[in-house]
């Protein structure tokens, strides 16, 4: 799979310790209960932190996270490990308000039991160092909860066929449909997005991070095949809201921006028809 030596995929290893919080305040742009009760896809996963977080906190039902780098996905799979033993006995899912930043305990928390939002970082992370992970529960009646609701796999997506349908498709991650664009073209990026309509339900949600054409100058400096490629580029990240449309996605909802520094990027919603 993907070269760990140059990341010309996006595929960067220890970005998310360059990350200003643990919770991504991508994720805070939505409404507090989108992904409760979802199956969701997370292309360009990187170590999990997203995925998992979706998984572990905002209720989702099946989160399935891809990546192209397999030293990225063990780590994930770490992640993943690391979390489930630093949780609370007791959980439940972090219901958010919708008018602030503030969380509050769900009716299906307090079915699971009492928790807060301490639940999931209950135990310190030196317990972990100490006595080594927990393992991860093999019973079903974990079935549709964190840990067992998150799974993970090193995957070249746009390659590969995939027959699964989700309600949400996630592309957040290090903004991939630049990378795609990049080693792919304007096919290959019309491909993409063509697949994930394929791979959603109807009215199911396109969740995506796109970056302005000015960072593309930067990126394709990584590889000549990237600079090769970007000159043949016609599209731009401002064509793709018509594309999309085109293929089959409604307009798209903006739900502006947040972070810090240059990790200070757009969120656009996009329903498929």
């Amino acid at each position: 799979m993907a070269s760990n030596t140059t990341p010309v995929y996006g595929n960067y290893h220890g970005y998310y310790s360059k990350r200003p919080s643990v919770r991504d305040p991508r994720l805070s742009l939505l409404p507090p209960s989108f992904f409760t009760g979802k199956t969701v896809l997370d292309i360009g996963c990187n170590e999990g932190w997203v995925t998992c977080e979706i998984a572990q906190i905002w209720g989702a039902a099946r989160v399935v996270g891809v990546d192209i780098d397999e030293t990225l996905i063990r780590g994930a799979w770490r992640r993943r490990r690391s979390l489930w033993s630093q949780q609370s006995p007791e959980h439940g899912v972090i219901e958010r308000k919708e008018d602030d930043n503030s969380s509050r305990i769900s009716k299906r928390a307090k079915l699971d039991g009492d928790a807060d939002s301490r639940s999931f970082d209950y135990f310190p992370v030196s317990c972990e160092h100490s006595h080594e992970p927990l393992p991860i529960p093999t019973n079903t009646t974990t079935e549709g909860r964190f840990p067992t609701n998150v799974i993970f796999r090193t995957a070249d997506w746009l390659a590969e066929p995939d027959s699964e349908r989700y309600d949400i498709v996630t592309a957040y991650g290090l903004s991939i449909t630049k990378w795609i664009h990049l080693n792919y073209g304007d096919d290959g990026i019309e491909r993409f997005f063509r697949k994930v309509h394929q791979s959603l339900n109807v009215g199911g949600i396109l969740v995506l991070e796109p970056q302005s054409w000015e960072t593309y100058a930067k990126a394709k400096r990584m590889d000549e095949k990237l600079r090769e490629n970007a000159k043949h580029l016609k599209l731009q990240p401002d064509d793709f809201p018509i594309l999309l449309q085109d293929i089959g996605f409604g307009p798209p909802r903006h739900l502006g921006s947040v972070g810090e520094g240059g990790f200070c990027r757009p969120v656009d919603l996009y329903v498929k028809f």
